[in-house]
C-alpha cells in the first residue's frame, strides 16, 4: 500500500509553468546582477571586450564620483521628500474616499470607481503640457509642490482601489458591534476599521512611494533647477556630450534601488497580505 505523503504533487503542466517562471525570473535578475557588478568595475574593466564577469580589483571610485563630483546626495534627498509628501497626501485623501466607496451605499459609486480606473491608466505624457502651463502660471515650477500635487493626483486612484478592497474584506459585524457599544462613526472607523485595513493601506503607501521614486517625465519637465531634481533626472544628466560614465551611472542606480529593495524584502509579507486582502470581494 502506498504511503500518503504530506506534500501534494503538482501536475506536469504546472511543473512546466513553474520552470518557465523560474527561468523568466533569472532572466529579469541578470541585468540587475550586471548593474551591481558594473558599479564596482573600473572604466577599463567596463570597456573590455569580451567583458569580464567580476571586477579585478573591485573599486569604490564610481560611488565617490557619484556622491562627491555629481552631488548625488541632493538628488536622493529631493526624491525622498517628494515621495514621502506625495505618499502622505495619497493616504490622507484615499482613506476616507476608499471607506466611502467600500462601506457605504453612496449614489454613483460605480461611476466614480470607473472614473478612477480611467484616470489610473491615463498616459502621463498627455497631461504634461497643460500641467506645465498651469504650474508656470501659479509660479510653482522648480518647487516640491510642482511634483507632489501631480504625483498625488495620478497615484490616488490606484490607492483608493487597493484600500477599498481592504475595507471590503472587513466583516460589517465589527462595525455593528462597535455601534451597539455606543461608539461614534469616527471612533468606529479609527479604532475598529483602520487597524484591520492596515495591510491594504500599507500596500497603497508602498506602491505610491515607489511610483514617485522612479517617475521621470514630470520630474524632468517641471523641475529644471539642479538643487530640486530627483534621482531619475539626476542619473540621466550624468556625463557630457562626448562621454557616458557607465560606472558612475551603475553606482548611482544601485544606491537608488536600495530603498525599494529594502522595503520589498523586509516587508514582503505585509505587501502580499495587503494585495490579497479583499481579492474575492468587490
Amino acid at each position: 500500500m502506498r504511503r500518503a505523503t504530506g506534500r501534494r504533487q503538482l501536475p506536469e503542466p504546472l511543473r512546466a509553468v513553474n520552470v518557465v517562471g523560474v527561468l523568466a525570473g533569472v532572466g529579469f535578475l541578470l541585468p540587475l546582477c550586471w548593474l551591481v557588478v558594473g558599479a564596482f568595475k573600473s572604466p577599463n574593466d567596463l570597456a573590455r571586450f569580451p567583458p569580464v564577469l567580476l571586477p579585478d580589483p573591485p573599486t569604490l571610485e564610481n560611488f565617490r564620483t557619484a556622491f562627491v563630483d555629481q552631488g548625488f546626495t541632493g538628488f536622493l534627498v529631493n526624491s525622498m521628500v517628494v515621495g514621502l509628501l506625495s505618499t502622505c497626501c495619497v493616504i490622507g485623501l484615499g482613506i476616507p474616499a476608499a471607506y466611502a466607496l467600500g462601506r457605504t451605499t453612496m449614489t454613483g459609486r460605480t461611476s466614480i470607481l470607473v472614473g478612477l480606473l480611467i484616470v489610473s491608466v491615463f498616459p502621463v505624457i498627455a497631461v504634461v503640457p497643460p500641467l506645465f502651463v498651469i504650474l508656470r502660471a501659479a509660479d510653482w515650477l522648480n518647487s516640491y509642490q510642482a511634483l507632489v500635487l501631480p504625483y498625488a493626483a495620478f497615484n490616488l486612484p490606484l490607492a483608493i482601489w487597493i484600500m477599498r478592497g481592504s475595507f471590503l474584506s472587513i466583516p460589517r459585524e465589527m462595525e455593528e458591534s462597535a455601534e451597539v457599544d455606543g461608539a461614534s462613526t469616527l471612533r468606529t472607523v479609527v479604532q475598529v476599521v483602520l487597524p484591520q485595513a492596515m495591510p491594504g493601506i500599507f500596500v497603497a503607501a508602498v506602491l505610491t512611494f515607489v511610483a514617485c521614486w522612479q517617475e521621470f517625465l514630470m520630474a524632468l519637465s517641471f523641475n529644471t533647477a539642479a538643487d530640486l531634481q530627483t534621482v531619475p533626472v539626476g542619473i540621466s544628466l550624468f556625463g557630457g556630450g562626448f562621454e557616458l560614465p557607465y560606472g558612475t551611472i551603475f553606482a548611482a542606480s544601485c544606491v537608488a534601488l536600495l530603498p525599494v529593495v529594502v522595503i520589498v524584502v523586509l516587508l514582503r509579507r505585509w505587501i502580499v497580505g495587503g494585495l490579497s486582502s479583499g481579492a474575492v470581494k468587490g
